[in-house]
């Protein structure tokens, strides 16, 4: 039976912030795997839903809408199914654009370092020791800031989470990179406060489940059990 809800992903950082927000809403969904090693991403049909060719995508035929990019995703999805605001805020208010900036804080940051490293530390063919440095180095940096946008949180909500007093769009969007820190060579051990938020995070059930679609992965479960 299909769905009007699909979601275009693979087992990627990126994908598993749709996969997750979609099992914390609820939602019901059709998961349209994308073999990036088949490059199904740049095949016509997948260009006619998202002409980036990434994942993730989604495609809303409720309301006839088709989005790349995973911040503008999952800002659709929070202003059209999450009226309660169980997992973001209401335009307008503080908490709101708190969420937004540590969002945006992860899609122009935190994610580009992470892909960088791995992608010099472990697919280039020729290894670049001067990038795989600085892209470790650029991480470490970044988790001193997430360090930070924690601890004010906690002074003004006495929240355990990135911004506002409950989970948001700005933890689904990071807790999918921390895993793979271990990858990157960089102990989470290092940011205590990233490390308790993170197992914090993983408490909640839909987000271990989000982590298992379209496919389970060794590579996280291995990774993520190192959190425990």
């Amino acid at each position: 039976m299909s769905l009007p809800i699909k979601a275009f992903i693979a087992s990627t950082p990126n994908s598993y912030k749709l996969s997750i927000f979609l099992e914390l809403l609820k939602l019901k969904y059709e998961v349209v795997p994308v073999d990036l090693s088949k490059n199904d991403q740049k095949q016509p049909w997948f260009l006619k839903v998202n002409p980036n060719g990434k994942v993730p995508t989604l495609h809303d035929e409720t309301n006839d809408i088709k989005l790349g990019e995973s911040g503008a995703i999952l800002l659709y999805l929070a202003d059209t199914y999450d009226k309660e605001r169980k997992y973001s805020y209401a335009p307008g208010t503080k908490e709101y654009y708190k969420m937004i900036e540590a969002a945006f804080f992860q899609v122009g940051g935190i994610g580009p370092a992470v892909g960088q490293s791995i992608h010099f530390k472990l697919i280039a063919q020729e290894k670049n020791p001067m990038a795989i440095e600085r892209f470790h180095i650029e991480i470490k940096r970044l988790l001193t800031v997430l360090e930070e946008y924690l601890k004010r949180n906690k002074e003004e909500y006495n929240s355990e989470y990135l911004a506002g007093s409950h989970l948001s769009i700005a933890d689904i969007v990071h807790i999918g990179f921390i895993p793979y820190l271990k990858v990157c060579d960089v102990p989470l051990n290092d940011f205590p406060g990233v490390l308790k938020w993170a197992q914090h995070v993983l408490e909640h059930p839909e987000i271990r489940k989000g982590f298992t679609i379209p496919r389970k992965s060794t590579l996280w479960d291995d990774n993520l059990a190192s959190l425990d």
